[in-house]
C-alpha cells in the first residue's frame, strides 16, 4: 500500500503490485476522478533532505522508487500535472544551445536540427558537454566542473578549477537516457491511433443513469421513459433566474473545472495565480447574466470571458458557444470537444484550473 499525496497536502492510499509503473498509477487517478486523460499527468518523489522533487518517468516502478529511500525517510509521492514533460520532444530546439552538443567531426556537416535528432536515433550517441556542480559524499562544499556525457559513461576535468567552491545555482540538472523517455511520449499517441472509432449511430446509443456513486446502463425501457420525462420536466421548471438543472448541467457540477458562484475578477484572479498560459481554462455561472455559464480562458496572457448559452432543441436542453450553430448535450462534452478543437475559441482548452485552483484527488 502507498501513500499519493496532492499538492494541498490531501492524499489517497492505493495497494499496488510489484509491477506497476508511474504510468498506471497516474491512469488509474485519471479514470477514478473521470478526468480527461492526457500525457501531462505526473507522478512525483518529493525529496525534502535533498530539497528537490523528482519526476517519476512513467516506465519506473514505483515499488523500486519507494525501495530506495530510507526507513524513516521524509520522502513522499505527489501527483499533479507536468505541462512541460513532454516539450523536449515537440520543441527539441529549445533545450540545447548549439555550444553544448558536438557530434565528433560530423558536427559541421550537420545543422543544428539534425544534430538534435540524433537524441532520438539509437545507434548515434552524440556528446553533450558543459559545467555542473557536484557534490562529493561527506562534504558539505559544492564544486563546479567541466562535464562530458559520452555514450561509455559521465566524464569531468578538474581544469580551471582554481576558483573557491561555490554554491549550486537556482538551476537544477538532470542527465537521462532519451530513448526511454521518447517511447513514453509516443506511448498515449500510439494508443489513440489503434482505438476503434465508435460508431455516432443512434442504434450504438444506450441510456444511463449517473443518479448514484457509479453510472448504470439503463436496460429497462419503461424507466428510460421515466428518466427521459424527468429530464425534460426539469427544464420546463427552471425558474428565469436560475440556471436549468438538466443533466447536462448537473454532470459540470462534479468537474472540478467548474466553480459555482465566482465572480469574472476571481476568475481572473485564479487564472493569474495558475499562470498566463495560453489554454488555462475554468467554466463558473454567470452572477450578471442568469441561465447562462461563462467559460473564462486565457490566450496571449490575456483572460478573455465566453458565454455558454442553453438552447432548446426541440424540447431538449443544448449547449452552445456560437449561438446554437455547434451544439452539445452537456457541459462536459463541450470541454471535451474544445480540449481537442479550438472551435470559435482562440485556442484550445489545454489547462483546467479546478476548484480552489488546486488539483484533488477526491476523497
Amino acid at each position: 500500500v502507498i501513500q499519493v499525496y496532492n499538492e494541498d497536502n490531501s492524499s489517497r492510499a492505493v495497494e499496488v503490485s510489484r509491477d506497476v509503473s508511474a504510468r498506471d498509477i497516474c491512469h488509474m487517478f485519471v479514470l477514478k476522478n473521470c478526468w480527461v486523460d492526457d500525457p501531462s499527468w505526473t507522478l512525483f518523489e518529493h525529496l525534502p533532505h535533498l530539497d528537490i522533487e523528482r519526476t517519476i518517468e512513467d516506465h519506473e516502478s514505483v515499488l523500486e522508487v519507494l525501495s530506495g529511500w530510507g526507513i524513516h525517510s521524509e520522502s513522499r509521492l505527489c501527483f499533479k500535472k507536468n505541462n512541460a514533460k513532454y516539450d523536449f520532444f515537440k520543441t527539441p530546439l529549445d533545450f540545447f544551445p548549439y555550444h553544448m552538443v558536438s557530434l565528433s567531426n560530423e558536427t559541421n556537416q550537420m545543422n543544428r536540427s539534425q544534430l538534435i535528432q540524433t537524441f532520438l536515433n539509437p545507434s548515434m550517441c552524440p556528446e553533450v558537454h558543459g559545467f555542473l556542480h557536484t557534490k562529493e559524499q561527506g562534504r558539505k562544499t559544492w564544486r563546479r566542473f567541466y562535464f562530458v556525457l559520452r555514450r561509455s559513461g559521465l566524464y569531468f576535468s578538474s581544469k580551471g578549477t582554481s576558483k573557491g567552491p561555490a554554491g549550486p545555482t537556482d538551476c537544477g540538472f538532470c542527465l537521462k537516457y532519451g530513448m526511454q523517455l521518447y517511447q513514453n511520449f509516443l506511448q498515449p499517441h500510439q494508443k489513440q491511433k489503434v482505438s476503434p472509432m465508435r460508431s455516432v449511430s443512434e442504434s450504438s446509443l444506450v441510456a444511463m443513469d449517473f443518479s448514484g456513486q457509479k453510472s448504470r446502463v439503463i436496460n429497462n425501457p419503461t424507466e428510460e421513459e421515466g428518466l427521459t420525462w424527468r429530464r425534460k420536466s426539469c427544464y420546463r421548471l427552471g425558474s428565469a433566474g436560475n440556471l436549468p438543472m438538466s443533466s447536462g448541467f448537473s454532470m459540470a457540477l462534479s468537474q472540478p473545472w467548474f466553480h459555482s458562484q465566482l465572480s469574472r475578477d476571481e476568475a481572473q484572479r485564479l487564472i493569474t495565480r495558475r499562470g498566463l498560459e495560453d489554454g488555462v481554462f475554468l467554466l463558473r455561472e454567470s452572477l450578471s447574466n442568469p441561465n447562462t455559464v461563462v467559460l473564462s480562458l486565457c490566450h496571449l496572457q490575456r483572460v478573455r470571458h465566453f458565454q455558454i448559452r442553453p438552447v432548446d432543441d426541440q424540447g431538449e436542453m443544448v449547449y452552445s458557444l456560437d449561438d446554437g450553430q455547434t451544439r452539445f448535450s452537456d457541459l462536459v462534452q463541450l470541454v471535451h470537444f474544445h480540449q481537442l478543437n479550438r472551435g470559435v475559441l482562440p485556442c484550445r482548452l489545454r489547462h483546467p484550473v479546478s476548484r480552489s485552483s488546486d488539483v484533488s484527488l477526491g476523497d
